[in-house]
């Protein structure tokens, strides 16, 4: 062959290689394979916003049903137990409205909880990490219906991180 030839496909091999570098094969959790059933209880409310312990229970047991990784379990008889404690709910003013300055017109909600997968047969912890769910909320003419509209939102976005975060393990 010629020169030009082997620096192409030497070239082509490379960039084929640095394109699957972060690729492995098997399954994605080895600690946690595909097909065990995790139960979530109830989430603990340590906030003074109410219904938020129910959103993000709800949250987390529909988004483990809608990643399909994990099958939904019963109290006593689930392989992983998943405890979750809401620890913060916190409201930034991202943006105001041009009149008054003080006045904020965007928030950027940020939701916080600590969550724990413990495997239920030899209780050994699978997961112990704090995560936060964000999202931003436009304020209408009244904050508390604006809320409530936009707190199965911030739920999704905290269950999202949370499943991703069982399901991958670490990399």
């Amino acid at each position: 062959m010629k020169p030009a030839t082997w620096f192409g496909c030497l070239a082509l091999a490379a960039w084929v290689g640095c394109g699957c570098a972060g690729y492995r094969l098997g399954p994605a959790n080895p600690d946690l394979p595909p097909g065990r059933s995790v139960f979530v209880q109830p989430a603990v409310n340590q906030t003074m916003e109410p219904r938020l312990g129910e959103a993000v229970t709800a949250a987390l047991r529909r988004q483990f049903q809608r990643d399909g990784t994990f099958q939904p379990g019963r109290a006593g008889q689930a392989d992983v137990v998943l405890t979750t404690t809401v620890l913060a709910l916190d409201r930034l003013g991202v943006s105001f409205h041009p009149q008054d300055l003080v006045r904020p017109q965007d928030f950027q909600l940020t939701l916080q909880a600590h969550v724990r997968a413990v495997e239920r047969s030899s209780g050994r912890v699978l997961l112990d990490r704090t995560f936060q769910g964000q999202t931003l909320m436009r304020i209408g003419p009244d904050l508390a219906s604006a809320e409530r509209q936009i707190l199965p939102l911030l739920a999704d976005d905290l269950a999202r991180k949370v499943v991703l975060a069982l399901a991958e393990g670490t990399w």
